[in-house]
């Protein structure tokens, strides 16, 4: 049975995995900014756990009001369509508050769009900005 709870640092090893095996080098080529990252002020990381094994987390941004950021969110390839993706969600945004969530996606569009949404437009921008 899967278990879907709040972030621990024995779950870095596991989440550094998945960040590897979907080509998240800005998290995997550095553990401690990583956990700095999943613990940072405003931010709420939960994982899904299968015994020990983190087999997905998520990572949300929030004022804990109004405004929600998905900022990261994986599911260890093998453990796909089992609706994990969806339980990390939402305990993510239940514990991070928020009246919406937003979001970009490079390739996991369909999952998005099969929750209630709004498509926006959007950018990604990186500094400088002059």
């Amino acid at each position: 049975m899967v278990e879907i709870a709040s972030y621990e640092a024995v779950d870095l090893d596991g989440v550094l995995a998945i960040c590897a095996a979907e080509g998240w080098d800005t998290y995997a080529s550095d553990p401690e900014r990583a956990h700095r990252v999943f613990t940072a002020p405003g931010v709420i990381t939960v994982v899904a756990r299968d015994g020990e094994d983190v087999v997905g987390f998520a990572s949300v941004q929030s004022d804990g009001e109004i405004q929600a950021h998905l900022s990261t969110i994986a599911v260890a390839a093998d453990r796909r369509r089992e609706g994990i993706a969806r339980r990390l969600l939402d305990l993510a945004v239940t514990e991070a508050g928020g009246q919406r969530v937003d979001l970009i996606t490079d390739e996991a569009e369909d999952f998005y769009a099969s929750l209630h949404h709004q498509r926006w437009s959007g950018f990604r921008i990186y500094p400088p900005f002059t």
